[in-house]
């Protein structure tokens, strides 16, 4: 679990830069730091220094009969428990070159630091107090926010605004053990009927709100990861147009040969602070190319992965076996049906295209004109925030780990209040109040495994 030992990373991203740091963090740091750095003014010692930055050199001194000064350096030294992993701490900037780095880290190894695993300062922030595990989880989301309100979403997770919510919901359904333990222990003190209608009322609100958080998980989801827009349709219909269109750029290459898209193409942009994952695909279509045949199943594929599946059908041809076969592979997605080339003579058969359709909606367009672009993306947004999907939620939910253990939650409160209707034993019902306190406990990390610690913990960075 927790190892009480010195360790050292490259805390910056690879590449040239101006500066590099390397963060060192555990009991031996500052002694490990002091065997290599130099101050450049003789009788300054880091330990008197504390949160100063101190001018000086990291010195290789492995060759007892020659000195040789590795970099120019500043040092800084933080004393825990006021540090990032609460534990002692010094960071030094050196130049950010590679060799700069490299020379250093590996000094800093030979004097009594090991590497850092992936996410291990912040695996010690957690397990010595200093955040929870959804505060955790929280900075390698602010790390890859591609929004500003997906940063603004990952910010308030580390704020500690999820946290505070599951406390409450947790303080709340301690209250309510601690009344079933006197019930069970002292069953004169209270009437029956009192204790089961006091606890069916309490165990509602809790379902309540955790079933708000769940229903937030759709928009934390987009908002994280961006809306999967997926571009379907058979070739030459003026997919990748339209991608160009929405881009602005030629990103997708266009001509009049049918198939000539035969990859996925996925590219990103926000949409008024909705972030969008746009998918153009390869044409749907029977083929004997094996190449475009590859391309076409991806396509496929695409779609079952699809937030919002956007059709695309060439006005200027007759709605064919094909075009249906599209239709009815999409139709139980969110669907936007796209009709293109409005500039060309119409032989589409409208009324057959909305016969097929359960739900979505018709844009009229000329993609090559611009002619229905700006319509196409007042649309997205509109369906994204129709369904409620906003970023005012103070305490959305954006993960799969904490959906999926408010779901288990949610479950555990379904089953109390069942017993709780029906008169169970409380002895009985006790146990479902402590599955709701542990469900919701795995995701601060109250409630965890090691196991599971280790999983979370490896998707992190090494320098976080």
């Amino acid at each position: 679990m927790y190892i009480d030992d010195t360790i050292a990373a490259i805390v910056t991203a690879p590449g040239e830069a101006g500066v590099g740091i390397i963060r060192v963090s555990g009991r031996d740091a500052l002694e490990c730091v002091n065997r290599i750095f130099e101050p450049a003014r003789p009788g300054v010692r880091l330990e008197e220094k504390v949160r100063y930055m101190t001018l000086g050199h990291i010195v290789d001194r492995s060759d007892a009969s020659q000195k040789k000064t590795v970099d120019e350096v500043l040092c800084v030294y933080m004393k825990a428990p006021y540090t990032y992993t609460r534990e002692d701490v010094v960071e030094i900037n050196c130049h950010g070159g590679y060799l700069s780095l490299r020379k250093t880290l590996e000094l800093v190894l030979k004097n009594g630091a090991r590497l850092a695993e992936r996410g291990e300062y912040t695996k010690r922030a957690f397990l010595n107090g200093r955040i929870d595990l959804s505060q955790a989880e929280a900075v390698m989301d602010i790390i890859t926010a591609k929004t500003g309100k997906s940063h603004e979403l990952s910010q308030r997770q580390l704020e500690g605004k999820l946290s505070g919510k599951l406390s409450e919901i947790r303080h709340s359904v301690t209250a309510d053990l601690a009344r079933i333990t006197v019930a069970v222990d002292f069953p004169e003190e209270d009437e029956p009927e009192v204790i089961y209608a006091e606890l069916i009322e309490s165990t509602q609100k809790h379902l309540q709100e955790i079933d708000r958080m769940i229903q937030s998980f759709e928009a934390g989801k987009i908002y994280r990861d961006g809306l999967r827009t997926v571009i379907i349709g058979k070739p030459n219909v003026g997919k990748s147009s339209l991608l160009n269109g929405i881009l602005k750029e030629n990103r997708a290459i266009v001509t009049d040969i049918a198939g000539t898209t035969r990859d996925i193409i996925e590219e990103y942009l926000t949409l008024d602070g909705i972030p969008i994952r746009l998918v153009d695909t390869a044409g749907i279509r029977s083929t004997d190319d094996v190449v475009e045949k590859i391309g076409v199943e991806r396509s496929k594929e695409s779609i079952e992965n699809a937030d919002l599946v956007i059709l695309m059908l060439d006005r200027s041809r007759e709605l064919d076996r094909e075009d249906i076969d599209i239709i009815d592979i999409a139709k139980d997605k969110k669907l936007i049906v796209i009709i293109n080339k409005q500039d060309l003579e119409s032989r589409l058969d409208e009324e057959t295209v909305r016969q097929h359709l359960e739900t979505g909606s018709i844009i009229h367009a000329s993609v090559i004109n611009n002619q229905g672009i700006d319509e196409l993306k007042a649309m997205i947004k509109h369906m994204v925030e129709g369904q409620g999907l906003t970023a005012d939620n103070d305490y959305m939910i954006n993960n799969v780990r904490h959906k999926n253990a408010l779901e288990r939650a949610a479950k555990a409160c379904e089953d109390a209040l069942e017993s709780l209707s029906a008169e169970l034993p409380l002895d009985i019902i006790e146990t479902d109040f402590k599955n709701i306190w542990d469900y919701l406990g795995e995701i601060t990390g109250d409630t965890t495994s090691e196991t599971l610690l280790d999983t979370i913990f490896a998707n992190f960075c090494i320098g976080k």
